[in-house]
């Protein structure tokens, strides 16, 4: 099997920090959300106070969000570029560049939709509850 090309690798890469940047809008917000919803308040103290680093992710989400966004549109961009990048001729290449290109396709999508969740929790359902 054959290695995607470079412009593809390169989309992998984006997609993928993209994917770490949208799962800390969820832990910095949809978490606790959940948690206290759930009815598990002692189960968030305790996280709190066994990794501290969620308190500063919570206090800090503007930061976070601002971070994450600008990642998922490096990664957009990267993947409206790759869209036209030619796949090579040899078979199995081709059948790497193909998954190479649906599984970056696959994880900025995902990507998206763990930003939109925490987006939510961080700044609507706030409102709402007002």
């Amino acid at each position: 099997m054959s290695a995607p090309e470079p412009g593809l690798r390169a989309t992998l890469g984006a997609s993928g920090l993209s994917l770490l940047a949208s799962s800390s809008t969820l832990i910095c917000c949809a978490l606790p959300a959940l948690l206290v919803a759930l009815g598990a308040g002692a189960t968030l103290v305790t996280l709190t106070s066994r990794l501290p680093q969620l308190i500063w992710l919570s206090e800090h989400k503007t930061t976070v969000f601002g971070v994450a966004a600008a990642l998922l549109l490096l990664a957009g961009a990267a993947q409206w570029r790759a869209r036209s990048l030619p796949c090579p001729a040899d078979p199995d290449a081709a059948r790497a560049c193909a998954r190479a290109r649906r599984t970056s396709l696959a994880i900025y999508t995902l990507s998206l939709l763990l930003f939109m969740t925490g987006g939510f929790f961080a700044f609507i359902a706030p409102r709402l509850l007002d």
